[in-house]
């Protein structure tokens, strides 16, 4: 046997072989098999009258998760950079008066510990997908993990990354493709969508899609939710926005209420034919 071979170890803990399929329980709502979750909001917490009026919208709709950056990781240091401890207070806020579970991403140790306290979902984005210290800090703590994809990950490289989470005793984890850079120009990254029936063959863990980052143009975001739902993902995760061309980040890509409230309506029709819980 070659010294390469000695070294490879088999990814254990999420992989398919006989383990059941994970199911994320978050007492209001499930993600996970049989299921189509959706996590709505916006690119990142603005302020509370923002926040508030997303968590009225998803409330109405029956959305129990509700997304919204408040630690961004931007290219430019000169980009809004998020509220932080504020925007995780108008989070709580707004969720607790709506009865919502909240998601937000962390993005080192010390906004891991403000973002535990307040989150019910921790998000580890595209960017650390590959920080295995921050991967192991979250795979110490008992909370759910929304890992994304990096983009330019491999599938073998994020299934890794989650047997770090899942190696420090942590396996509730949720996967999330969001697209990977490719040469192609029209959107903001491609869409690995044959990466939804490969994961489901690969792990027992449940596997969402973001079409707004996937896209980076909202025209054809609601194509994509419906290819998600197709193609057999356990969810989406989608940026909304009550006023799009004001928004402080990514508002190319957050979908405006009426028209999110029309595919919503659209994907429940599919989710009957495909006999799948809409979440």
């Amino acid at each position: 046997m070659s010294l390469e071979a000695e070294l490879k170890v088999d990814i254990k803990l999420v992989a398919r072989k006989n383990n059941e399929n994970t199911i994320i329980d978050l007492e209001n709502t499930k993600v996970g098999e049989g299921f189509f979750t959706i996590i709505a909001g916006p690119c990142s917490v603005e302020n509370k009258e923002i926040i508030e009026e997303t968590a009225h919208f998803l409330s109405e709709l029956g959305i129990k998760i509700m997304r919204g950056g408040v630690f961004k990781p931007r290219t430019s240091p000169y980009s809004f950079q998020g509220l932080g401890k504020k925007g995780l207070e108008y989070l709580k806020l707004a969720a607790e008066k709506y009865n919502l579970k909240i998601i937000t991403e962390a993005l080192d140790e010390d906004t891991l510990k403000l973002v535990n306290e307040c989150a019910d979902i921790i998000q580890i984005g595209s960017r650390n997908a590959q920080n295995y210290g921050l991967l192991r800090k979250v795979g110490k703590l008992n909370k759910p993990v929304l890992l994304k994809r990096g983009f330019m990950m491999t599938i073998e490289e994020f299934l890794y990354s989650a047997e770090y989470i899942a190696f420090e005793g942590n396996k509730n984890i949720i996967l999330c493709e969001r697209g990977i850079r490719t040469f192609e120009t029209k959107t903001r990254n491609t869409l690995d969508i044959s990466a939804i029936p490969v994961l489901k063959k690969e792990t027992h863990l449940p596997i969402i899609i973001d079409p707004s980052h996937a896209a980076g143009r909202r025209d054809i975001i609601p194509d994509l939710i419906k290819a998600s739902l197709a193609i057999g993902a356990h969810g989406i995760m989608v940026e909304i926005h009550p006023q799009p061309e004001k928004a402080l980040s990514d508002g190319k890509q957050s979908m405006i209420f009426k028209e999110f409230e029309k595919t919503i309506k659209e994907i429940k029709e599919l989710a009957d034919v495909l006999k799948v819980e809409i979440k």
